[in-house]
């Protein structure tokens, strides 16, 4: 693909050890449902572009408190994602400086390509959810829902 955008994020999870054998594999179960329930992934062939967003919560977040869809003009999106995107990508070639652990990859987003309203939408409210959840500021705006 020429343009992936990827946003891999696992939120690590507090799992209390049993020592029993159907306990443990109804735990890997449950995780392992709640991965694929809290995975928000957006694919284009014809762009050629994806977006896979594994964050447990952000899933549920997403369709009981994010603002709907058509809330935000599709430039609003754009131009709120060029900037957290920028300082995002920022964060993740400063290990030493920030949390590598919630920076892991960069994105791959560019402006001058029309990535719809969905994949902007989506990825605006990710990055909205992630300031909230772990006390962070991507850009000059307060995170607001």
């Amino acid at each position: 693909m020429k343009s992936i955008i990827f946003i891999l994020l696992i939120c690590g999870f507090a799992i209390g050890c049993n020592t029993t054998r159907s306990s443990t594999s109804n735990k890997n179960e449950l995780l392992q449902n709640t991965k694929f329930s809290d995975t928000v992934s957006i694919s284009n062939e014809e762009l050629e572009y994806e977006i896979i967003i594994i964050e447990p919560g952000f899933n549920s977040w997403l369709v009981s408190i994010a603002k709907p869809e058509g809330y935000y003009s599709q430039q609003y999106l754009e131009n709120r994602n060029l900037i957290y995107v920028n300082e995002w990508n920022n964060r993740v070639i400063q290990p030493q400086r920030y949390n590598p652990n919630l920076y892991e990859m960069q994105i791959d987003y560019q402006s001058g390509i029309d990535y719809g309203y969905e994949v902007n939408y989506k990825l605006y409210n990710y990055f909205i959810y992630f300031q909230i959840t772990y006390n962070q500021r991507l850009g000059p705006f307060i995170p607001r829902i």
